[in-house]
């Protein structure tokens, strides 16, 4: 039960939005936050955004969650891979 609790408090959609605001405000996007899918891909495709896009989240995310993101971490695509993701990734290992 208590992966079922962890699970949804990962998956919050306020700290989704949060998220999903500091994207738009680092990257300067001319979309509003709440029109981004949590489950839609950031990169390429999805949400569109290219390798310097995701260095600048990553420092976004270090300055405001306490914790850095490593370039050379093997498990970037799946941490990249969508806003939820990016967002459980933060709640598990930011400085509370």
């Amino acid at each position: 039960m208590s992966d079922t609790n962890s699970e949804t408090r990962a998956s919050n959609p306020d700290q989704e939005f949060e998220l999903s605001k500091l994207i738009v405000g680092t990257l300067n996007l001319e979309i509003e936050p709440s029109q981004i899918d949590p489950e839609a891909p950031l990169y390429g495709d999805g949400l569109g955004i290219d390798s310097i896009d995701i260095l600048e989240i990553a420092l976004a995310v270090s300055q405001t969650y306490g914790f850095k993101l490593r370039s050379d971490d093997k498990n970037n695509v799946q941490i990249f891979s969508s806003l939820r993701s990016l967002n459980r990734y933060i709640q598990q290992n930011r400085v509370k």
